[in-house]
């Protein structure tokens, strides 16, 4: 199915095989909570329901016991006393879903829908954000990572490596570049600023020779730890040279990231998440001009996902 057909889904007939669907689900899932969305073929929603994390590697069994908790919740919303499956099409935005094995044997123990549409959580954002039509989600939090529906239907998916190695211009990159900033002017190795202060601080070091106390925090510390430290790199961008420096790579990181999404420089695209948001109004003219408000959110492109699906000509 091409970026069009999905963009006009609702309004396409139902495939013969599945005229019997009456209701849909759109599900939003990660690791700690699952949005659910429950709709009329046509795409009038009748009820909403939330539960706990779904993401497929913290276990099969338990995403699907969130999801159909979250499931009975919006129809319960709805009037309706029981749900037939059977009459039901559920379409997924599901972290991990990229990972086959997990995807697979998650669909293997579906509990009787009449069909099951399955995708990562990034892929409904971008259906969700541009209404099934061509466009772009950056999304810089804690993490990053970018994906983009294309005009030819493709979708591509850039960054999003985890926070060790990749996920150039995060909350936790800036943290652990902040913790690195604040490491050398310890040794010596760079100007004593106010950035790297205000670490020493977060790690509650005693002054500059507390070696000790930086230590213990990054012994302890993972992804979110470095993304707390983040706001310090804002807040000291004004005074300190190296602060601005990290945010100026920070719109670097994802200035290239939205290159690498859309080459020709023509999609619309939507921000999420704190970081990308701070720093929107630093981007360069063309993509912050193609900056765009979502017009909905991941569990809206997972209903417009499966109802793409069930109209979809084979």
């Amino acid at each position: 199915m091409n970026a069009f057909s999905l963009a006009d889904a609702w309004s396409a007939p139902l495939q013969p095989r599945f005229a019997g669907v009456r209701t849909l689900v759109g599900v939003d899932g990660g690791g700690t909570g699952t949005r659910v969305r429950l709709s009329d073929v046509h795409g009038r929603l009748l009820g909403q329901g939330w539960a706990g994390p779904s993401a497929l590697g913290q276990g099969i069994a338990q995403a699907w016991r969130h999801i159909q908790m979250a499931v009975q919740e919006a129809a319960a919303k709805a009037g309706i006393e029981r749900l037939s499956l059977g009459e039901t099409a559920i379409g997924l935005g599901l972290s991990g879903a990229g990972v086959a094995a997990q995807a697979q044997a998650f669909i293997a123990q579906q509990p009787g829908y009449a069909h099951v549409a399955l995708v990562n959580d990034g892929t409904t954002s971008v259906l969700g954000a541009h209404a099934g039509r061509p466009g772009g989600v950056i999304a810089a939090g804690t993490g990053t990572v970018g994906e983009a529906l294309r005009a030819d239907g493709t979708m591509v998916c850039v960054s999003g490596w985890g926070w060790i190695g990749g996920d150039e211009g995060s909350g936790a990159w800036l943290g652990i570049q902040a913790m690195r900033i604040a490491q050398k002017a310890m040794d010596g190795r760079a100007d004593v600023g106010s950035l790297a202060r205000a670490v020493w601080d977060a790690a509650k070091a005693t002054g500059a020779q507390d070696r000790d106390a930086i230590n213990a925090w990054v012994a302890q510390a993972g992804q979110h730890a470095y993304a707390q430290l983040a706001p310090l790199v804002f807040e000291h961008s004004e005074s300190d040279p190296a602060a601005a420096a990290l945010v100026a790579q920070a719109v670097a990181e994802l200035e290239q990231l939205a290159l690498a999404l859309d080459p020709s420089q023509q999609l619309p695209l939507s921000l999420a998440g704190s970081i990308a948001q701070r720093l929107a109004a630093l981007f360069s003219g063309n993509i912050r001009a193609r900056c765009v408000s979502p017009q909905g959110d991941s569990a809206d492109g997972a209903l417009r996902l499966v109802r793409g699906a069930l109209s979809e000509t084979r």
